[in-house]
């Protein structure tokens, strides 16, 4: 696909660099050349140098014959302004945003063809927010994932020492746990993979992925790992974007403290936040001010700033002082792989966050979910398959009979929809039908291409 990149900060250039590596044609707009200098000579891409709202510099950028635009500046009104005149002007055929304002929602008629012509948003901020939830309401997992409207869910879990599947083959899960039904898709052990057969035993420390039902996802988590307890103290180091929204959506749910070292912000987040939510004006960082707020006694610290040292540092010295699990937003990807599962419990990239949501839009075939896996290595993926037995090469074919690139491996099926829907383990004999969402690990994003064909539905297909 021949794409459009506006602007080259942390979020542009993580989505060209995801973008990239799936041999896309990728140009990326900003104004500053020296910025642009630096990604062409890392990522294979074209820079054009100008303000991407005048039509003059996206015909430069190719939009007569784009086929995406996606807009990541940092002001919401150019990301609209830039959908708005490649819509009308050019034409283009897709156009996302990335929007902070959570009054320009997807779907409102503002952001319809005939307003500013926006397809897509995204909100790195909401995205973060929304995974940071996930993990406060399972503290056991390092990423919970969501498919077919929240039927299943992948998760990614450290095995621990003592929990009941531990030391055990996968192979014995099913006999162990018979009623919460799962599939072991993936294994990683000191950061390499191992082959998932029947055979193959859980160790402490290997990273599992884990494919379930939703209903089963606690009892999933304790057959991996010691049980903990629910996050009822947390302590959130900066008050930015991501940290109001976080703490306004915990009002009542858990005691929160919230540390935020400039003054004048400390001042708009009590305006913002419920009056028993305590704000302290401090630096993160700062040893006295985490012992003096008992961080030794909080469940879950969050260190959230806009700097990726601060974050890292505040960290790893609320987990020395006691905080039982902590977490940390660090931008440059390069740091995230390298504190990840270190003294850092889980490291969180905002832009890796978008990624899933930007690749559903790029996937072919009737792919209605794709989530970022392994810091964009690897890829977990839902289609729906559609036609018949003539014109698809998922319906009436066993699983067995699937030509599956190596490597990659179907998870589950959901099957039906709504209440009565169901979520199948699949076996080697379990026949595709019309409509099944099926689920699929892939563990190189260089393998996407060949799974996607699977979803496209042609007018014959033989063999």
């Amino acid at each position: 696909m021949k794409i459009i990149i506006l602007g080259a900060g942390r979020v542009g250039e993580s989505v060209a660099e995801s973008l990239v590596s799936e041999q896309n044609d990728i140009t990326v707009i900003d104004q500053d050349p020296a910025r642009l200098r630096l990604l062409e000579e890392r990522l294979d891409l074209r820079g054009v140098v100008g303000n991407g709202i005048q039509p003059s510099v996206l015909a430069e950028a190719g939009a007569r014959d784009a086929d995406m635009v996606i807009a990541c500046a940092a002001a919401d009104e150019a990301n609209l302004v830039v959908c708005k005149v490649a819509h009308d002007v050019f034409n283009v055929p897709t156009t996302i945003a990335r929007l902070r304002s959570p009054e320009f929602v997807e779907g409102h008629d503002l952001l319809g063809k005939s307003g500013f012509a926006v397809d897509n948003v995204i909100c790195p901020e909401e995205s973060v927010t929304r995974y940071i939830h996930q993990l406060i309401s399972y503290p056991e997992a390092l990423q919970v994932l969501e498919f077919a409207d929240g039927r299943a869910s992948l998760i990614v879990v450290r095995a621990t020492a003592g929990s009941a599947l531990v030391d055990h083959t996968i192979g014995e899960c099913r006999d162990r746990f018979p009623h919460a039904e799962m599939r072991v898709v993936a294994l990683y052990r000191q950061d390499t993979e191992v082959e998932t057969t029947p055979q193959t035993r859980i160790l402490p420390g290997d990273e599992v992925f884990v494919l379930a039902d939703a209903e089963r996802i606690r009892m999933v988590l304790g057959a991996m790992h010691s049980a903990d307890k629910p996050v009822q103290r947390l302590m959130i180091a900066g008050g930015g974007k991501v940290g109001l929204r976080l703490a306004r959506s915990l009002a009542g749910q858990c005691e929160v403290k919230l540390i935020e070292q400039d003054k004048r912000r400390c001042e708009y987040l009590a305006s913002q936040l419920p009056s028993n939510m305590l704000i302290l004006h401090g630096d993160g960082a700062d040893e006295d001010l985490l012992l003096e707020e008992n961080v030794g006694d909080m469940d879950l610290f969050l260190a959230l700033t806009s700097d990726d040292e601060d974050n890292i540092m505040s960290a790893m010295l609320a987990k020395r002082l006691g905080a039982r699990r902590v977490l940390s937003l660090i931008n440059r990807r390069a740091y995230a792989d390298m504190m990840q599962g270190s003294t850092i419990d889980i490291a969180i990239s905002p832009s890796q966050a978008v990624i899933g949501e930007l690749l559903t839009h790029l996937r072919r075939g009737d792919v209605v979910a794709v989530h970022s896996l392994r810091r964009g290595a690897a890829e977990a993926l839902e289609g729906v398959a559609r036609g018949d037995a003539k014109t698809s090469k998922l319906v009436g074919r066993r699983v067995e009979d699937i030509r599956l690139p190596k490597g990659a491996r179907i998870g589950a099926i959901v099957r039906g929809q709504g209440r009565g829907s169901q979520v199948l383990m699949p076996h080697h004999d379990t026949l595709i039908e019309t409509d099944d969402h099926i689920i699929i690990f892939i563990p190189h994003k260089r393998l996407v291409r060949e799974v996607e064909k699977l979803f496209l539905v042609g007018a014959t297909f033989f063999g």
